[in-house]
């Protein structure tokens, strides 16, 4: 958004009459579709100031740093975190599936899904956003180079109850997952335990611009999240040997 609007105000600042135009912005009424973006554009184009194929390169530009902008505007948190999250690992893993109770005799819904009839795997999503700013998603929504603080909670995590825990981080132009065994995530010092009140083994991860990067070693491309499961599940066993987790 902000590459966007900088263009759009070099070029209305070329128009003869740009400070009354961006006068009638200050008190301008927006209802969608109608708004702030499309009263510049529609000057913009009958001045002359932009020219049709113009207009098509800024809205492809735009279009392709924005290419996730939509999931910002999913706004009931459950909707996002777990019909669109779950859906998309699905999309990516073909071979993860939903459990029943014939296929784990203990379930009861304490987990998202399971890889090889064994790995039971948790999964998180968040999306980067201004902290700083009080406004809808969409509009706090982050390019993944911006340099603005951004904070994203993983809520509710039961460690006890899976084996490997899939983070998944959605900016306006990538998405990005972590893959971390469920005692990486429960030993892990951004993790913080007791989050509601009596609700024993469940807890909470803030990641934000200043720890980010503590997990690049859990990363993986899209291409990998299935072998970087199992391989989670193996840490996982290990530690669970060793009396870890």
């Amino acid at each position: 958004m902000d590459n966007l609007q900088q263009e759009l105000n070099r070029l209305l600042g070329s128009l003869p009459d740009a400070e009354l135009i961006r006068s009638r912005l200050d008190t301008l009424v927006s209802v969608y579709p109608f708004n702030e973006y499309e009263f510049i554009i529609s000057h913009l184009l009958a001045r002359d100031a932009l020219s049709l194929d113009q207009y098509l390169e800024l809205r492809d530009d735009y279009l392709a740093r924005n290419v996730y902008l939509y999931i910002f505007e999913i706004s009931a948190p459950r909707t996002f975190g777990e019909a669109w999250a779950q859906g998309h690992l699905k999309e990516l893993v073909p071979e993860l599936v939903k459990s029943t109770k014939k296929l784990d005799p203990n379930y009861s819904g304490q987990y998202d899904f399971l890889l090889d009839g064994r790995i039971r795997i948790e999964v998180k999503a968040s999306r980067a956003v201004d902290a700083s700013v009080e406004a809808p998603l969409y509009v706090k929504a982050l390019a993944s180079d911006s340099t603005k603080p951004f904070w994203m909670n993983f809520q509710q995590i039961k460690p006890a109850c899976c084996d490997v825990i899939v983070w998944i981080a959605v900016w306006r132009d990538v998405i990005r997952y972590w893959v971390l065994s469920s005692n990486e995530v429960a030993t892990h010092p951004a993790y913080s335990k007791g989050q509601h009140r009596g609700n024993v083994g469940e807890g909470q991860l803030h990641l934000t611009h200043e720890n980010f990067h503590n997990f690049d070693s859990s990363q993986v491309p899209p291409n990998r999240l299935v072998d970087a499961i199992r391989e989670a599940s193996e840490r996982q066993q290990a530690a669970t040997k060793l009396g870890l987790g």
